[in-house]
């Protein structure tokens, strides 16, 4: 499969997915939404990818926001359709991936941009990153699940105080929240990801996709998380993985993990 607007790149288990529209700072247009769509579910299906990375082109943005000028013009029912298919299809996909994704903001992350990073299921970010929401600012609130990440990420009063401001916060405030995991120079941003993505596919995905779905979880409204996690638990004793990992263990070896 071909893609306009973003780069796709395996490495052994690793892939590297990169929005490539330096010209418009990554803004995330329909068309991107949907390849990113595209790009996630034949790596869902592909056996041999067993983390994600994602992150953006040149060095001045991971994604700079959506690009306003598709829906600047439209009605109630418009903006309520685009907010829901955009969390269907990219937002939400990639918080229930069984896939491991890996934001590397490199750069400016608003609005759209910021939203993508958090569905993400943590975020590394360069020195000179710069994170916010900035959609009051235009007489409109977050639509792809700013208003619900970011007050699990950083706590509801940070998450409104960045909300109702505008404004944005730089790598090191971020890290302080815990919006960031690590933060590092734009040089080595791409490297210590993947050190830690190949830290990842050392592992279980059987186990690493169930401790996804059990962590989300706790996050949703009406799932007691610690049922799911029960469950996935279980479910662990009936996999190839979990007989190659334990017997790895006894028998003081490094485990070769199918995946099944």
């Amino acid at each position: 499969m071909t893609f306009n607007n973003i780069l796709y790149d395996i490495q052994s288990s690793l892939l590297t997915i990169t929005i490539n529209r330096p010209k418009k700072l990554n803004a995330l247009n329909k068309e991107t939404i949907q390849e990113l769509h595209e790009a996630l579910k034949l790596a869902q299906n592909n056996k041999n990818v067993k983390a994600i990375i994602l992150t953006g082109s040149g060095d001045k943005a991971f994604v700079a926001g959506a690009d306003i000028s598709e829906f600047a013009n439209f009605s109630v029912e418009e903006g309520t359709a685009l907010a829901a298919n955009g969390q269907e299809i990219l937002f939400d996909f990639i918080e229930n991936l069984s896939k491991p994704v890996i934001a590397a903001v490199n750069g400016f992350a608003l609005g759209g941009g910021l939203e993508l990073a958090m569905a993400c299921h943590f975020r590394l970010a360069s020195d000179n990153a710069k994170m916010g929401l900035p959609e009051v600012s235009l007489g409109v609130i977050p639509g792809y699940g700013g208003t619900q990440r970011l007050p699990q990420l950083v706590g509801k009063g940070r998450a409104l105080e960045m909300i109702m401001t505008a404004g944005m916060i730089n790598a090191n405030q971020a890290l302080q929240y815990g919006l960031v995991n690590e933060v590092t120079t734009q040089e080595e941003l791409l490297p210590l990801c993947e050190k830690i993505a190949n830290k990842i596919c050392n592992n279980s995905p059987v186990a690493i996709a169930s401790a996804i779905q059990a962590v989300n979880a706790n996050f949703k409204s009406g799932v007691n998380g610690f049922q799911v996690e029960i469950e996935g638990f279980g479910h662990c004793f009936g996999t190839k993985d979990f007989t190659e990992g334990t017997s790895a263990f006894l028998e003081k070896r490094k485990a070769n993990f199918t995946g099944e």
